[in-house]
């Protein structure tokens, strides 16, 4: 399977994990990320620097009606939903919070979802809530690959079992383990 897209939710210890997949990444990556993360409406995106220092390829706030790039990660603004547009384009939305949160994860997983279908990959990491969990099922749904991060490595578990009890499950990986599958999934597509 040809994958042109990966969507990453994360909660509680996301942070870390984040960092740990992104910086773990080569040059030469291709797949374009979008990553929502919850964090204080009121959190600066000073993390979002430090995390593109840290990594081979940019890493980015995304912005209203940017258009998805190769090789870049996109990472939702704080107290923003992320969508994926039919046009492959990026939109930022106040739409009321979805799982107590904004952004919520399983907004942008449903959106990418439809645009991408078969050809996306959906990653749920460390959380101590259920958002996610629907979104997962969705891609799933729609043909895509279902990602989770093994419970018993993350911060907080709750999110991966959510997700893991919501659908079929294609990997549950340790974390150190999901840029290996992001990198085998990209040569894939070369």
């Amino acid at each position: 399977m040809i994958y042109r897209a990966i969507v990453i939710g994360a909660s509680a210890g996301g942070l870390h994990a984040i960092k740990t997949i992104v910086s773990a990444l080569p040059s030469g990556f291709r797949l374009p990320i979008a990553i929502v993360q919850h964090l204080s409406p009121l959190t600066d995106n000073y993390w979002i620097s430090m995390v593109d220092k840290l990594s081979a390829i940019a890493v980015k706030e995304a912005d209203e009606k940017e258009k998805l790039e190769a090789g870049t990660v996109y990472i939702a603004p704080a107290n923003y939903h992320l969508l994926v547009e039919r046009d492959e384009t990026l939109s930022l939305s106040i739409d009321p919070k979805v799982n107590y949160a904004r952004p919520a994860i399983d907004t942008l997983f449903e959106s990418a979802a439809d645009v991408f279908r078969q050809q996306l990959v959906g990653v749920v990491l460390t959380g101590s809530n259920s958002d996610g969990a629907l979104g997962l099922r969705r891609i799933k749904e729609c043909g895509g690959l279902a990602v989770v991060q093994e419970p018993g490595t993350a911060e907080a578990g709750y999110m991966p079992e959510a997700a893991i009890a919501a659908t079929q499950v294609d990997y549950i990986l340790p974390l150190e383990k999901i840029a290996s599958l992001f990198i085998s999934i990209h040569q894939q597509t070369l």
